[in-house]
């Protein structure tokens, strides 16, 4: 019987239609980092792996170990993605010599938000780990870090967005020149990072919602959350970017190889960079 470790019998179809996506937008994220050697994103493609895995542990719901792999891995994930989305704003800044629009000296930026990230992973890796245990007091526990390891993420991701919507709209107001002169894609990077963050917001705050309301509450006991507020907008965070790949950002900062949309542009071509700018412009 599956009841002891699920409230309901999990959908394999469900849990393999998931496996073959984040299988197939991984693979891509980590073609695309590899062609374009955009190696900051090295956690994101990652995330992807620990998607995957966590949906195969869906696949073999009566065993005890696939279960609290599932739990963990798909729990952490997102804190991979965040990490190279927060790496990402470091570069924008630059790309456009923003700096001066920051409220917070960039040196500092990434290594702020990554810490506060790094250290929600490990609090709700930790606290997943310890929902597997035996023993009740350490389940609390374990449920407890948990949702603190959400807190911080979410805050994180709230003080994160904040950071890039005054950045975006200082740089709107008043452009600098390289912004003038080069019409470099920065906008169209930024909408990708506020969609992102949302999503993985929103994510995160169902996710504390269902482990304050605890393994008998309401979310945690219809299989249709983890899908419609995990799975999807998870996979929608991967897909957009596929389709907005930071390889970009890179490319015309240091030259080499760019992902545009699902196609790798060399950025050393002269006539597709004119002719890109000048799309840009229109």
């Amino acid at each position: 019987m599956v009841f002891h470790l699920y409230h309901y019998d999990p959908s394999l179809a469900a849990a393999v239609i998931f496996i073959i996506l984040f299988t197939a937008t991984t693979i891509l994220h980590f073609f695309q980092m590899i062609q374009t050697r955009t190696w900051f994103f090295l956690a994101f493609s990652c995330g992807g792996i620990l998607e995957v895995i966590g949906y195969i542990g869906r696949t073999v719901p009566d065993t005890l170990g696939a279960y609290i792999g599932q739990s963990i891995f798909l729990l952490v994930a997102p804190a991979l993605f965040a990490a190279s989305i927060y790496m990402e704003l470091g570069r924008i800044v630059v790309l456009v010599d923003g700096d001066r629009y920051l409220f917070v000296p960039r040196r500092w930026l990434t290594r702020i938000f990554v810490t506060g990230d790094v250290l929600s992973f490990f609090m709700q890796g930790a606290g997943g780990g310890m929902m597997g245990s035996d023993s009740a007091s350490s389940r609390d526990l374990g449920e407890k870090l948990i949702v603190a390891g959400l807190f911080v993420q979410i805050v994180f991701f709230g003080c994160f967005v904040v950071t890039a919507a005054l950045f975006h709209s200082r740089l709107r107001r008043n452009p600098t020149q390289k912004v003038i002169t080069d019409k470099p894609p920065y906008f169209r990077h930024l909408i990708a990072l506020y969609i992102t963050s949302i999503l993985i917001f929103v994510r995160s705050l169902v996710r504390v919602i269902e482990f304050i309301q605890g393994f008998d509450g309401f979310i945690i006991s219809h299989e249709i959350f983890i899908y419609l507020f995990d799975a999807v907008p998870i996979l929608a965070v991967m897909l957009i970017m596929n389709w907005t790949h930071p390889s970009e950002i890179k490319a015309l900062l240091v030259g080499g190889k760019m992902a545009k949309g699902f196609r790798l542009v060399d950025s050393s071509d002269v006539s597709q960079a004119s002719a890109y700018f000048v799309e840009l412009a229109r």
